[in-house]
């Protein structure tokens, strides 16, 4: 705020102080300061928006607001008060106020460059793209500046893109703005690259892929330099699009014999050639083969193209490039998919691989180069591979376990990639239980040996042989997925806590162990674990479903929050910020960026992702406070939650989950596909689609009131009973309808089965039934309530981490099923709760003897409730104090003898997993008690 311009004002020295409080964040100060300039200057408007910008600093919004708007109505013109009125609107997250200023500004002072810019800028905010472009057009006749005039044709491109009717955008708003384009062209007003790139933008979008290439080819194209090979790379894209195969194949060539190692051109090269091939094109018997230059369409052209790259490369002495040698075996896939004689030519694949090996294997990126062409080789090749490369990895000699070390970093590099060729051929997983006990024990013995070459490494630096480590973490995980013993998981989770202690900027270290305690049940130590990520911008989009998809279901109520609170605040910033990447696109004339920006805001508008951390928490805020600390109306009121209308768009829900982040060297069958991702989004989907409507309807119970004047009234029942609402028997049936789509999926889905097979999602529903049927209230209504909440309580027996003969299982599913205990007993509490509300005024009406009667059934379900709840809180005891006297370290871990130091972290491990549950147990059993103590009010 303290640098806000230059202004000639004199207040500006008597408001300079509240300034320097508000920079500060001594908002009271500010506050104080204000209203003494007010008592002398009560004409200093400006002094009255910093006052209202201290109140909106320190929760008081409706004073804010009307404050605001006294000044806002006398439409100032001096620059302090409109500065200060556009920070308050936007802090108050009400931009289309500040559209209201400028346009009050500008009538005043129509010919105010700076006025009519700010006012452009508004409309930039709220995405008023008609209003954008009559601002562009305004402000370039008062001041006829280029850019200007091409915010008024941007403008006019994004009336087109986001137009419902695409006939609309391209008739009328695409062709406009080419026509004034066009005009500035003729009239040889074209300045700046920003402009062709429009130009080349909207002939782009009009598909009118000959003009642009012309565009592209012809003087304008000169302009484009700010990116290298910008030209050729534009032209490529639309000879490929015009299908101009011959141009293509020929572009290709030339810039691969200026940049060898260009991977897209080599693609775009095999692409042409086989499109050529197909066609049967033949050159033309006068002149050159295209605009471009020569032609290769032919397979015999296409070997001799690749053999001349080969040697070349082979010429050299050092610094050899690697992607002519991909290439040849790129090109070999391509020929054996034909089914063409001539892939033999190029050499036996095996051979060819382990070429590369020999020049590129001490270099990480060896692994994801010969990786995807895993494929080429037949599968009785692979030992036989393997064998070949082991050749040229330099060893040393054996020790007294029978395994030789590399000796420096290069050769751990090389023996790293085979081992991780060996796991993505499948060998590792073929291996028995035994052979993969002793290939641990010898990636243990690796991982530790490489331990010495990082000495030196910082602590943001990763070890060499990490990996090692990973794979080892994996093979455990193998075999505990085989055997099922638990054993195999503590010594995982062991070895990436050591891990973690050598290299602790390990990402992948953290993803594995976050995802394998969250597995156990385990929430305490995830969160810190997510916090060390430190997730950057959209990677708590892509990432942050790891955390938020099991804060709340493993109780631990306080971390759930904070983990939502993680992916909240980039959401809620991405929706303010885009808008201020927009008008700096447009300030600096990034126009092709316009469209990106729009559509990344949208994108993540509509993340799945996004639904779901907004659901969860509001239904944790909701169970949390409701009734304890403020009344169900008031939380409901206080989210804005309005239970009919369904604010989640189903139809343009995005999935922008990133599922392949933990690195995997699993052979093709075991990779994760597309059917897998698409069973995973229709179990989230389902999951949150039950979740906003139990949320809709706890919001509807909250708004089930019942005035006292409505029994006097014409509308009112028999019995008093207020009208029943449409939106609660429309949001039943749907729920209904979901539980049943659900049980389909049981088989397949995780999350949904656990909430189906704990009974907790048919209570609720029974309950939030209950208002629907308030007439035929009897015991039976409340009492088989009961009987349900009683087998969810069944459900919830048993230890969650036992221990017998010094072997441990965990039956962490115990916990989500105590946490789904206790969000029924919430809403059965809350439907409770409004059925006395509504039976409580009809007691005076009632006969004395059903009265009496009706007392006494009330009475005994409150009892019975609380009765519940009271065993609910037994059992939570009683599972901390075992839980409390179990003593993980005594236990024997069978198959393999740790060393000292693995014993400590695999306790360590342990010790977390022992305090997670017990860290949960507790906040679950306090909101109980919490809740039992609201249940003494329930009485008619």
């Amino acid at each position: 705020m303290a640098a806000r311009g230059h202004v000639q004002d004199p207040n500006d020295r008597r408001l300079r102080p509240i300034y320097d409080y508000l920079d500060n964040g001594n908002n009271k100060m500010a506050i104080q300061q204000a209203d003494k300039l007010l008592k002398k200057h009560k004409d200093l408007h400006c002094a009255k928006v910093l006052k209202a910008i201290g109140l909106q600093r320190t929760a008081k919004q409706d004073e804010a607001f009307t404050l605001a708007q006294e000044v806002a109505v006398l439409e100032p013109t001096d620059d302090n008060s409109l500065q200060a009125l556009t920070i308050l609107y936007r802090e108050m997250h009400r931009p289309e106020l500040v559209t209201k200023l400028y346009e009050a500004a500008v009538r005043k002072v129509p010919t105010s460059e700076e006025y009519h810019s700010h006012l452009f800028m508004a409309y930039a905010r709220v995405g008023e793209y008609k209003k954008m472009q009559q601002a562009g057009m305004a402000l370039y006749k008062i001041v006829p500046k280029n850019p200007y005039y091409f915010w008024s044709v941007m403008s006019l491109v994004m009336q087109a893109i986001s137009a419902q009717d695409e006939k609309l955008s391209q008739t009328m708003f695409l062709p406009l703005a080419e026509r004034m384009v066009e005009k500035m062209v003729k009239e040889e007003k074209i300045e700046a690259e920003a402009e062709v790139q429009l130009y080349f933008m909207i002939l782009e979008r009009l598909g009118k892929y000959v003009e642009a290439l012309e565009v592209v080819q012809g003087p304008l194209g000169e302009k484009l330099t700010s990116e290298l090979q910008s030209r050729e790379n534009k032209c490529m894209m639309l000879y490929r699009r015009l299908e101009r195969w011959a141009e293509c194949n020929a572009l290709s060539c030339k810039l691969l014999l200026k940049n060898p190692d260009d991977w897209q051109f080599y693609l775009l090269y095999f692409d042409s050639l086989f499109h050529l091939i197909d066609q049967s094109w033949t050159p033309p018997q006068e002149g050159t083969h295209s605009a471009e230059g020569e032609v290769h369409a032919s397979i015999s052209q296409a070997l001799s193209f690749m053999e001349d790259r080969i040697a070349t490369e082979e010429a050299k002495e050092s610094k050899h490039l690697r992607g002519p040698y991909l290439a040849r075996l790129e090109l070999i896939r391509r020929l054996r998919e034909r089914s063409c004689p001539e892939a033999q030519q190029l050499g036996e694949p095996l051979e060819l691989m382990f070429q590369f090996f020999v020049k590129f294997g001490d270099k990480p990126c060896c692994i994801t180069d010969l990786k995807i062409f895993l494929d080429l080789l037949t599968p009785d090749q692979h030992v036989q591979f393997i064998n070949r490369l082991m050749e040229a990895v330099p060893l040393g000699a054996p020790g007294e376990d029978g395994v030789a070390f590399p000796g420096d970093t290069r050769a751990l590099q090389r023996h790293l990639c085979v081992t991780q060729l060996s796991r993505s051929l499948g060998q590792q997983h073929a291996l028995n239980t035994q052979g993969k006990l002793g290939l641990i024990k010898e990636l243990k013995a690796h991982y530790r040996h490489g331990l010495q070459f990082g000495k030196s490494c910082l602590k943001t630096e990763l070890q060499f042989s990490d990996m090692y480590c990973l794979m080892a973490a994996h093979v455990y995980i193998d075999l505990w997925l085989e055997t099922s013993e638990l054993n195999m998981l503590w010594q995982s989770l062991g070895l990436l806590e050591e891990g973690l202690s050598h290299s602790s900027s390990n990402a992948q270290f953290k993803l594995l162990l976050l995802l394998l305690y969250c597995r156990l049940g385990a929430f305490e130590p995830v969160v810190d674990l997510y916090s060390s990520l430190d997730a950057k911008h959209v990677q708590h989009d892509t990432i942050g479903y790891l955390l938020t998809r099991y804060a709340e279901s493993l109780g631990q109520f306080a971390a759930a929050s904070q983990s939502c609170n993680f992916s909240l605040r980039f959401f809620h910033s991405n929706q303010k910020d885009t808008s201020e990447y927009v008008i700096q696109a447009y300030k600096y004339g990034a126009f092709e960026k316009i469209p990106e920006f729009i559509a990344f805001r949208n994108r993540l508008d509509h993340s799945l992702h996004f639904a779901q951390v907004r659901t969860e928490r509001m239904l944790l805020d909701l169970f949390l406070e409701a009734d304890i600390s403020s009344p169900l109306e008031e939380s409901v009121k206080s989210m804005s939650l309005c239970p009919e209308e369904d604010d989640i768009l189903w139809d343009s829900l995005r999935d922008n989950r990133d599922l392949t982040v933990l690195v995997s060297w699993n052979p093709k069958d075991r990779q994760l596909n597309a059917e897998h991702k698409q069973r995973s989004l229709e179990d989230d989907t389902l999951w949150l689609r039950l979740r906003s409507l139990t949320l809709r309807l706890i919001g509807c119970v909250s708004a089930l009131t019942h005035p006292p004047a409505s029994r006097n009234s014409e509308k009112r029942t028999e019995n008093g009973v207020a009208a029943k609402p449409s939106s609660l028997r429309s949001l039943l049936s749907q729920l209904e309808s979901t539980l049943n789509q659900a049980t389909q999926f049981t088989e397949k889905q995780l999350q949904v089965r656990t909430a189906l097979s704990s009974g907790c999602c048919q209570c609720q529903l029974s309950s939030l039934q209950l208002p629907l049927h308030l007439q035929e209230l009897e015991a039976a209504g409340l009492g088989s309530l009961l009987h349900t909440s009683l087998y969810i309580l069944e459900k919830c027996k048993g230890d969650p981490l036992e221990v017998k003969d010094s072997q441990s299982t965990t039956q962490h599913f115990l916990l989500e099923n105590l946490v789904y205990f206790v969000e029924t007993v919430c809403i059965v509490l809350w439907v409770s709760n409004y059925c006395v509300s509504v039976l409580r005024p009809l007691k005076s009406s009632l006969q004395k003897k059903k009265k009496k009667k009706k007392e006494a059934r009330n009475v005994d379900q409150s009892f019975s409730l609380q009765s519940l709840l009271n065993q609910a809180l037994e059992h939570i005891k009683s599972q901390e104090i075992s839980l409390t006297a179990l003593k993980l370290g005594a236990l024997s871990l069978e198959g393999q003898t740790q060393s000292e130091a693995e014993g400590t972290f695999t306790k360590m491990a342990m010790d977390k997993v022992q305090s997670s549950y017990l860290r949960s147990l507790q906040e679950i059993g306090e909101l109980l008690k919490k809740r039992a103590d609201t249940l003494k009010s329930l009485k008619i």
